[in-house]
């Protein structure tokens, strides 16, 4: 199958990011993530949102005229514009305990003692580790399962549900024998 441009999504921590990456990487294609576009630049980050004009503005120019790429995170509630531009969108879940555990553990190698109580990060870790929690939550109304059910629905893509637990490479080997709309 030739690379084409995907789109990789599910909730934080389901390793979405990983499994871009490493398609990217064995595609020989630009990867690019939704936080770097989402989020300006700053110390601690993840703490200011671009304006959604300003994000969509910057893929154009960074990546989305390629022929082929790789995008991992979440556009739900910004990226309408993007819809035509995926090929085929792979929908990441993982068991909600084993992704909360992976989230800690990526927030200690991160961040270190600055989480931890009296920590200059503790309340922001604690607020992010809440809405991570709340993402399996159907009475959630941020980015949550319910959410990502209801915008998968309305893709003009084939859509590619995936289990998270499984290696990156059998993974990557799943995405790669899905045909191309494109060749049928």
């Amino acid at each position: 199958m030739p690379p084409r441009r995907v789109h990789v999504t599910g909730a934080s921590g389901a390793g979405t990011t990983t499994l871009g990456r490493a398609l990217a990487s064995a595609w020989e294609v630009p990867h690019a993530d939704t936080d770097d576009y989402y989020w300006l630049p700053t110390t601690p980050p993840y703490t200011t949102a671009r304006e959604p004009a300003a994000r969509l503005q910057l893929m154009r120019e960074m990546f989305l005229g390629r022929d082929a790429w790789v995008l991992s995170g979440s556009v739900v509630s910004w990226g309408g514009p993007l819809l035509g531009c995926f090929d085929l969108v792979v929908f990441l879940t993982l068991d909600p305990h084993v992704r909360i555990d992976r989230l800690r553990a990526r927030e200690r190698r991160r961040y270190g003692a600055r989480i931890e109580p009296g920590g200059d990060l503790e309340q922001a870790h604690r607020d992010f580790m809440d809405w991570t929690r709340r993402y399996d939550d159907p009475e959630f109304t941020g980015r949550s399962r319910t959410v990502h059910e209801r915008w998968l629905a309305t893709l003009p893509c084939p859509v590619l549900r995936l289990d998270g637990a499984r290696t990156v490479e059998e993974l990557v080997a799943e995405i790669e024998a899905v045909e191309s709309p494109k060749a049928r």
